[in-house]
């Protein structure tokens, strides 16, 4: 506990971390609420195969983002709160679009297999309803984490884990369409409010 009072006590400027939790709270407050009125769907979802093992990537995606605040927040604090605004911003607009167009999908597989990969996907959607769907947060966030550490200064020297980092956000981006969690119009979605953020 003291590692952590004396971490924020140096490096003041993750409190504003706590920024985040009311978005974090509209979300929750959404899905517990939302009774989709709007069903996203494109016959191109229907040419998407599932792939179970693209969950990977999909739950890695936690990791990520974490992995992207931490490492601006520890090398440029410039980043760090562009990064922040992003993020925040991003979310906002998504949270507002499912607020006045309650949204969702209708693309979830019935799993019946009992391997691992399936386990987690099953986990996933018992725990993350397949509502508040379009602009996919996934997408828009990966984008930000990516933009954040290309345009950090220690992160961006390094070639191989700036190519790294981009084919996680293609990877991640990609898994919310295969494993089923969002139709590729949430995709195109979320690249739509990143680009304008």
């Amino acid at each position: 506990m003291r590692f952590i009072w004396n971490f924020l006590s140096e490096n003041k400027h993750f409190y504003l971390l706590l920024l985040l939790l009311p978005l974090l709270v509209w979300f929750n407050y959404l899905e517990l609420t939302i009774v989709p009125e709007y069903y996203i769907y494109s016959h191109l979802d229907d040419r998407i195969p599932f792939v179970k093992e693209f969950v990977v990537p999909y739950i890695i995606w936690f990791v990520y983002i974490a992995y992207a605040i931490i490492y601006t927040g520890l090398n440029c604090r410039r980043e760090y709160c562009k990064l922040l605004i992003f993020l925040g911003a991003g979310m906002a607009i998504a949270y507002t679009i499912c607020t006045i167009f309650p949204n969702g999908q209708n693309l979830r597989p019935v799993i019946t297999q009992d391997d691992p990969f399936s386990m987690i996907v099953k986990y996933i959607y018992a725990t993350d309803t397949s509502t508040n769907v379009w602009p996919s947060v996934h997408v828009i966030n990966s984008i930000a984490a990516n933009t954040a550490l290309q345009h950090t200064e220690k992160f961006s020297r390094g070639k191989i884990r700036r190519y790294v980092s981009h084919i996680l956000t293609i990877l991640i981006c990609a898994s919310t369409v295969l494993i089923k969690q969002h139709s590729i119009l949430d995709v195109a979605g979320g690249i739509m409010v990143a680009t304008l953020v």
